[in-house]
């Protein structure tokens, strides 16, 4: 085998590991696979307004990822969002009045719930429903009342 062929098998094979790293990063970053395969359970919270809360966003408990958003449906009587939280079985030791946020990664990012624990005796188990939600702050409604709250100071 000549050099020159066996740079460009080298450069070839080089290229190849890249795009595979660069795919392996992009699932990952993703989202669109989770590779914990543990058990879990279901929970329920029902908020006013998600933002821009999507599916298989992660749910947080101090910064911790324990779950993910398994789905998202609206309630045709109380037209509230209806998001089941997929949470590891592992963290089943989350107080039934622990409250739920929705908060935004950055300033820009994209929407996660937080769960902030309770005191209660008693954990939340498969089936059971998040009482206390705060729901999304939404930026452009927070610019639109500071906008207002100027206009009316003149």
């Amino acid at each position: 085998m000549s050099k020159k062929r066996g740079m460009e098998l080298m450069v070839g094979l080089f290229m190849i590991a890249g795009f595979l790293a660069f795919a392996v990063l992009a699932i990952k970053v993703s989202g669109l696979t989770d590779f914990h395969n543990g058990a879990t359970f279901v929970v329920e919270a029902n908020f006013t307004n998600i933002g821009d809360l999507k599916e298989r966003a992660p749910v947080t408990i101090a910064g911790v990822n324990i779950g993910r958003v398994r789905s998202i449906h609206l309630d045709p009587k109380t037209y509230k969002a209806v998001v089941t939280l997929e949470i590891n079985k592992s963290n089943d030791n989350i107080p039934v009045d622990s409250t739920a946020n929705i908060f935004t990664a950055g300033l820009l990012g994209a929407n996660y719930i937080s769960i902030n624990p309770g005191f209660d005796d008693q954990f939340l188990k498969n089936g059971d429903v998040i009482e206390n939600t705060n729901q999304a702050l939404i930026l452009q409604n927070i610019i639109g009342q500071i906008m207002f709250s100027l206009k009316n100071k003149k």
